[in-house]
């Protein structure tokens, strides 16, 4: 009976210590997964290593994320709008066949602020995916009323092509941390082929510019050749927000590169207008 006594305080003594063992371990799990979430957690908050790009195109990892070159801002405002008002009438070469055997461009529909159906170039539709969200549409709406239809027409005698001839940029003024404002003379240059008629429109604007991030497509090697364009857009890690008339009341000063009188005033009243 002794013997019987202390066989079974044993077995309950094994017990004790393996429930006790179990909920240790699993307690231990516990708070593993949860260590675990929590760095998971905070990697997929954090934002990706940025770079800034050089005058030369090159990248280096920079220390303010807001921070960009002025001449990759300049650039940046030259190479977007002059790819807005590339109305050749072709595609955007993407093979070296295209470049000698350019593709017919069709254009992209888009609705006006009228409400109705135009189309503007692919070359502009690309560009715009360099503005803000908020304000692509109402500027891509702008520039569709702009586009003459004769750009997508196949008669030879009513072919019309366009292109911006940039006369100068001002070097980007900083207004805030990680924003500036850039101003652009230039002429919109409007070219009948019959003929060879030109009609110039000038183009003088300011430019509210700012930093952003930008992601890689996560199929880069799957999307379309449309889709690729976009995202090389988007990666200069720079958007433009607003658009306002450029206001100069003297001459250009060649030697210091800034204009020597600007109005200061309407930079949110005069927003883009053809």
């Amino acid at each position: 009976m002794t013997r019987l006594l202390q066989e079974r305080k044993s077995g309950v003594n094994v017990l004790t210590i393996f429930t006790i063992f179990t909920f240790i371990l699993h307690f231990s799990t516990v708070i593993f997964l949860l260590f675990q979430g929590l760095r998971i957690y905070d990697i997929s908050q954090k934002k990706p290593l940025t770079l800034a790009q050089l005058v030369d195109g090159k990248t280096t990892p920079e220390i303010n994320s807001l921070e960009r070159e002025p001449e990759a801002i300049r650039q940046f405002i030259s190479k977007t709008m002059a790819a807005m008002f590339n109305w050749s009438g072709t595609l955007p070469p993407g093979t070296i066949e295209d470049v000698t055997n350019p593709k017919p461009d069709a254009g992209i529909l888009v609705n006006t602020l009228q409400g109705f159906t135009k189309r503007v170039s692919t070359s502009s539709w690309v560009a715009s995916f360099a503005l803000s969200e908020d304000f692509r549409h109402g500027f891509l709406a702008q520039v569709a009323d702009m586009t003459p239809p004769e750009v997508f027409s196949n008669n030879k005698s009513q072919e019309l092509a366009a292109q911006l001839v940039i006369e100068r940029v001002y070097p980007p003024e900083k207004i805030a941390p990680g924003r500036w404002r850039v101003g652009m003379v230039a002429n919109i240059v409007q070219v009948r082929r019959s003929d060879n008629k030109k009609i110039l429109t000038p183009f003088n604007k300011d430019f509210l510019v700012r930093s952003v991030d930008s992601f890689e497509h996560p199929l880069a090697n799957s999307i379309t050749p449309l889709q690729k364009a976009v995202y090389s857009v988007r990666s200069q890690k720079l958007e433009i927000y607003e658009v306002s008339n450029l206001c100069l009341t003297d001459a250009y000063d060649s030697s210091t590169e800034t204009p020597l009188n600007r109005c200061s005033s309407g930079l949110n009243s005069n927003r883009f207008t053809r």
